[in-house]
């Protein structure tokens, strides 16, 4: 399925051969060299993904992405430098679904659009069209809404995802492995992005994020959801 993606990277010849590996996969793509424009893209003529490097001109990729999540939770990729960890860390705090370190190769970062955009469009679908309650907290998978108390909270595709795995399996422990496998369909990759939505979940979900009752810590294994009583 054709989808549009803004591809924001200064580099020109990152960003071109980015855009020939998608556009081969059938994607519309746009490019854009600063975080300014992108932003003026993205908000005028929303986008189905964005692949937003974290170094750019005028606005860097960081502020990029928050100000996007402002406004509606569309899949951001970004892209980091090798070994730089803090930023990978920070991208997936700020919002971000998924990342991928520079020099890579093309290709994977094809697959990880396709991937991003399999579970960004299929959430509702896999889920069905019902409703999980657990007290103040429900999670509409048919509309792909998450509302505590009544009110809206924003998630990510994969915030949503990783949420609705575990309240479909509550006390089940996972290990981080498991879940990067089984809500990213990754066969291997970096523990930390578990981590780190586990953490921004917390944040939204629960009503103190520092002595978490639902997403609650299995030490020595991983996460499980704990049903309110």
């Amino acid at each position: 399925m054709s989808s549009r993606i803004l591809v924001v990277d200064d580099d020109l010849t990152v960003a071109e051969v980015v855009a020939r590996y998608l556009e081969r996969d059938g994607h519309q793509v746009e490019r854009v060299g600063d975080g300014a424009e992108a932003l003026r893209r993205a908000l005028a003529h929303p986008p189905d993904l964005v692949i937003l490097d974290l170094m750019l001109p005028k606005v860097d990729g960081l502020q990029v992405c928050r100000k996007l999540r402002e406004r509606w939770p569309v899949p951001v990729i970004m892209l980091t430098a090798l070994g730089e960890e803090i930023d990978r860390v920070v991208g997936l705090e700020t919002g971000a679904d998924d990342y991928v370190t520079k020099p890579f190769s093309p290709r994977e970062l094809a697959l990880r659009v396709q991937s991003v955009l399999r579970r960004a469009r299929g959430a509702s679908m896999r889920g069905g069209s019902g409703v999980m309650r657990d007290g103040d907290l429900v999670v509409d998978v048919g509309a792909h809404e998450v509302r505590r108390r009544g009110e809206l909270i924003t998630l990510t595709a994969r915030e949503f995802e990783l949420l609705a795995h575990l309240m479909r399996n509550p006390r089940q422990a996972f290990t981080r492995v498991a879940l990067l496998s089984q809500v990213w369909g990754w066969s291997f990759g970096d523990t930390s992005t578990v981590t780190v939505h586990v953490r921004r979940l917390r944040e939204k979900i629960e009503p103190d994020p520092t002595s978490p009752q639902r997403i609650v810590t299995v030490w020595g294994v991983g996460y499980r959801f704990e049903p309110s009583p």
